[in-house]
């Protein structure tokens, strides 16, 4: 597992490569920080390494990304593979988006993810937590 230390200067490194981006460039449009899965995987199995963060732990690492990443535009909240009600309240810790509904999704569910939800059921759930669901492009562009 990496430690605090290693994620701070991950996001230095993030911050610092942004700012060099030429005016007009894209840069990065969004930092997701998603928590490690290693349910099932040989990590997990030959190496002790667990499945699972706690939210806590994941809530912190959203409002550190938004105070370390001013350049970046979207912090983007994983509620695939912490939940619903995780990704909320990341909401409120610093990120502005929840991601897409995953049509097909294999690779985090088969390391222990099994989060689902469609299109009104997020929209629903945004409301809900007080917030305005938009709708985006992969620019994150509005689309209503």
């Amino acid at each position: 597992a990496e430690t605090d230390e290693e994620r701070i200067e991950h996001l230095i490194r993030i911050r610092d490569l942004q700012a060099q981006k030429p005016n007009g460039a894209y840069g990065f449009l969004a930092f997701i920080p998603w928590p490690f899965q290693s349910t099932g995987t040989r990590l997990e199995r030959e190496m002790n390494i667990p499945g699972r963060i706690n939210t806590q732990d994941y809530l912190r690492m959203i409002a550190v990304s938004r105070i370390m990443l001013p350049n970046v535009p979207n912090i983007q909240a994983s509620w695939l593979t912490v939940g619903i009600s995780a990704g909320l309240t990341a909401l409120y810790a610093g990120a502005n988006d929840l991601g897409s509904i995953m049509i097909e999704e294999n690779v985090v569910s088969a390391a222990g993810a099994t989060h689902v939800m469609d299109e009104r059921g997020m929209q629903d759930a945004i409301r809900r937590a007080g917030f305005i669901p938009r709708r985006r492009n992969q620019k994150y562009e509005d689309e209503g």
